[in-house]
């Protein structure tokens, strides 16, 4: 099991125990939702978890939390959903179709725009999500990206050197042609950052047109094709272990769930998953 015996930053703690990511968390302490012993919060205060700390008049459990059998899934984003919880607008959203959590809440892990579909990983554990979004540890991402246009040897080069962007430099690690025919072609590129649409900003660069984009890898982890759209499966230990140790994290198996447990949460799931089919 994970105790924390000892003071850590505010961010790092509450995000440990899944309730946001660190700059969520900075948010709410810089709007002074977030108060600590009965004090409004300050960015990178130390506390502990024996720390009485209230988010919103709410007061946190952070040793149930901290403690707490943590959670992955991989969710198809289907194309027309907001990386976001709720839409002013009223749109769907990646939110509205993962399975309800009996304490703490879904995390994501980076976004994608609302017309690129493909992998999303959300996680109950804050930490975890902090640390497969943070540049420091260049976690790749890979897209399959429909071209519209010819694409020649000097796009590619242009692209694998690196273009200037209006936030920076950027560039593919790798572009592989996927096949295709006439205006349309398929190709499969990597990178180690998540910028807002920088995919489509550097095709864009060499006035080429993403007209269908997909990502189908995060890390190790891969968009399976048996995964359709709109739809999630929770992530198996085993692959919980590698992905912990690509972010220099350790899983402790004692803090997972019995097989009992786990075939208890995995059929409450498959029943909301009915559920949401039956309402469409």
């Amino acid at each position: 099991m994970i105790h924390i015996n000892m003071t850590e930053r505010i961010q790092k703690i509450l995000s440990r125990a899944g309730y946001g990511s660190r700059r969520e968390i900075e948010r709410w302490v810089k709007a002074g939702e977030v108060m600590v012993n009965g004090v409004k919060a300050e960015v990178g205060q130390a506390i502990s978890e024996t720390d009485k700390v209230v988010l919103r008049g709410q007061v946190l459990k952070l040793s149930s939390k901290l403690n707490a059998k943590p959670q992955v899934l991989l969710y198809h984003k289907k194309n027309g959903e907001i990386s976001s919880r709720k839409d002013p607008e009223g749109r769907p959203t990646v939110f509205d179709n993962l399975p309800p959590l009996s304490s703490g809440r879904w995390i994501q892990v980076g976004r994608l725009d609302i017309n690129t579909d493909g992998l999303l990983l959300f996680t109950t554990d804050g930490e975890l999500a902090n640390r497969l979004m943070h540049p420091s540890y260049e976690i790749e991402r890979e897209y399959a990206a429909r071209i519209l246009g010819e694409v020649t040897d000097e796009h590619i080069d242009n692209l694998l050197k690196g273009v200037e962007l209006e936030d920076g430099k950027g560039k593919f690690n790798t572009i592989k042609f996927a096949g295709g025919e006439g205006v349309n072609k398929w190709y499969h590129v990597t990178l180690n950052e998540g910028r807002n649409r920088e995919v489509r900003r550097l095709w864009e660069s060499q006035e080429l047109v993403v007209s269908r984009l997909r990502r189908i890898r995060y890390g190790n982890v891969e968009l399976h094709r048996s995964l359709r759209p709109g739809a999630f499966e929770e992530m198996d230990v085993k692959s919980m272990r590698s992905l912990y140790e690509k972010v220099n994290m350790e899983l402790d198996e004692e803090n997972f769930l019995s097989k009992s447990e786990y075939k208890s949460r995995a059929d409450r799931n498959k029943a909301f998953k009915y559920g949401k089919t039956k309402k469409r």
